[in-house]
């Protein structure tokens, strides 16, 4: 199912005018398995994030939270597509499908901030990552989605023409089990921080006065939440969701 429903997504960008730059396609390893770490400010991103690969015939499958897989619409697509289901309460049999897809020779692709950034910008890191890619024994690439939150996201939806997408895949990294994964996430986190703001540095930013900036981090000139202001609204709706499980 999967190559169909990438040429029918590829369809939906021209159609919708949706512009993707794309850089760093040409890290794809050609066959092997990888893990792309990617980060998250999007419900599109594992849309866009398949680019890079789908540009050499190869495709990626994404770990995501066991309820998109029970929707209706996606559940059916991501299950055809077998991309792996991650019970956040008990996720080591996600961790264990994810490394013998690796193992096998396949893309993985991991969000390592697990949740969707509300500052836009990039959260703390989970070491599952790193961690995966070290215990299979293939290399990390870090990427970069920027711009899906202007179509798609928390409380925002935009399904307007000609919206701008920006990617970038960075050069492998080669975690290996001799490694500390709290060490090495950080290094990750701190590669993919850079690679955001280069992203962001070619990314057609509207700069005139009265411009509604809400989906650009505020390190460069936005007005999204802080990590800090993000982060306390992250758990205001954490308390909000356990309170409506509660009543049920």
């Amino acid at each position: 199912m999967y190559y169909p429903v990438v040429k029918a997504f590829l369809g939906i960008f021209k159609l919708w005018r949706i512009n993707v730059d794309c850089v760093g396609a040409e890290h794809v390893p050609t066959s092997g398995g990888a893990v792309f770490a990617i980060n998250h400010t999007s419900f599109l991103d594992f849309i866009f994030a398949g680019v890079p690969a789908e540009e050499h015939h190869r495709y990626v499958r994404f770990m995501a939270k066991d309820a998109v897989f029970a929707h209706r619409i996606a559940g059916p697509l991501m299950r055809g597509m077998k991309h792996i289901p991650v019970d956040r309460s008990a996720g080591a049999h996600a961790y264990d499908t994810a490394v013998e897809a690796l193992r096998a020779g396949e893309i993985v692709g991991v969000f390592p901030e697990a949740t969707m950034s509300r500052s836009f910008d990039v959260k703390d890191f989970k070491t599952g990552a790193v961690r995966m890619a070290a215990e299979a024994g293939v290399p990390l690439y870090p990427e970069i989605v920027f711009g899906g939150q202007r179509m798609y996201s928390y409380h925002h939806r935009d399904f307007s023409r000609g919206h701008d997408v920006a990617i970038t895949l960075g050069e492998p990294m080669h975690p290996t089990t001799a490694d500390d994964p709290e060490e090495f996430t950080a290094q990750l986190r701190a590669r993919m921080i850079t690679m955001l703001d280069e992203t962001i540095a070619r990314y057609p930013v509207p700069r005139e006065a009265g411009a509604d900036l809400w989906w650009l981090p505020t390190r460069h000139g936005g007005t999204a939440p802080t990590l800090e202001q993000a982060a306390v609204l992250e758990e205001e709706a954490k308390a909000r969701k356990a309170a409506k499980r509660a009543e049920n």
